[in-house]
């Protein structure tokens, strides 16, 4: 398979990714005799995961399946599941039981399936030199509702007296909530006069354009501009931790690592095409997932992520 980066070569977040793989046409079990089409919308942390998925399938199909993945938050990507606009719905966090009773109420059952793991990087920009570590009380003290950290000097006496200038994810963007979540101790609670983006390629080149600057997103993407920025590691009470491959897979890098989902339509399921892209998409996960920066799950996970899926298809697996 290709090597995948994350600003998705040849291919542009909401286009259509038909015409952006290769193939014969032949496929690989029976593959090549599907046609129809599949949409995808939700986290752009998932994005360049499904992505690759999508352009490695229609590279077997020969273009007759067309897929679509379009990058507008976690939260964004809901509630275009959830009215039935969407086949899967790219998810950095679980669902939540309000967007549960809204899917349903439109008719839509999700089916929840674990593709990955992530961990997010808070970030600084390598002309900072001061800050090697820090906690995530020191996070809270920053992110806070009604914080007051203005300058570096507000978060330790001995760093420097210069302004702070935050950059980080949206509020419909799944990293957002399960930051909040986790550092402040509730969802959506954080200050609002930063920097925020959905797409977290605007948040890569605002840190690395800014010696001042201090952000949290998705550790792939961190993974991809090492060359622009540096990462933080993280005291969560058992000393500094940097995010790295194994630390997010062994949960040492505490508390910010997370699990990657996405959520599929289960009456889709019934249409060929689909319930092969997603067989397609868990036998392709554990080459891709770290192809593009992530952590895969073990060969015990993907395979509990089959049975889901089949359950699912065979009108026997509960939604969330």
């Amino acid at each position: 398979m290709k090597r995948y980066l994350m600003t998705g070569l040849g291919c542009l977040a909401g286009l259509s990714l038909a015409g952006c793989g290769g193939g014969d046409g032949a496929g690989e079990g029976g593959a090549g005799a599907l046609s129809g089409s599949i949409s995808a919308d939700g986290s752009s942390t998932v994005f360049p995961v499904t992505e690759a998925v999508a352009e490695e399938f229609m590279a077997e199909t020969g273009g007759d399946v067309r897929v679509t993945v379009a990058m507008s938050g976690t939260g964004g990507g809901f509630k275009r599941f959830c009215q039935g606009e969407t086949d899967i719905s790219n998810a950095s966090r679980p669902i939540k039981q309000e967007e549960v009773a809204q899917c349903r109420q439109a008719g839509v059952e999700p089916i929840e399936v674990s593709v990955g793991v992530d961990g997010q990087a808070i970030v600084v920009n390598p002309a900072n030199t001061f800050a090697q570590c820090i906690t995530v009380a020191e996070l809270k003290k920053i992110w806070e509702p009604g914080s007051t950290v203005q300058r570096w000097s507000d978060v330790r006496p001995d760093w420097p007296n210069q302004p702070i200038k935050l950059y980080g994810p949206g509020t419909n963007s799944g990293t957002f909530d399960y930051f909040t979540a986790t550092v402040m101790g509730e969802e959506d609670a954080s200050r609002s006069d930063y920097t925020a983006s959905e797409d977290d390629n605007v948040l890569v080149q605002g840190v690395a354009g800014d010696p001042n600057s201090l952000g949290y997103f998705g550790y792939a993407y961190f993974a991809q501009n090492k060359d622009k920025l540096r990462a933080l590691p993280v005291d969560g009470g058992k000393g500094c931790i940097a995010p790295s491959p194994q630390t997010i897979e062994n949960a040492t890098y505490a508390p910010l690592s997370h699990p990657l989902f996405i959520y599929v339509k289960k009456s889709s399921l019934q249409r060929p095409e689909f319930r092969r892209f997603v067989e397609f998409y868990l036998e392709s996960a554990p080459e891709l997932v770290p192809e593009v920066g992530y952590v895969p799950l073990s060969a015990q996970g993907y395979q509990a992520s089959r049975e889901t899926l089949a359950q699912a298809a065979n009108g026997t697996s509960p939604a969330p």
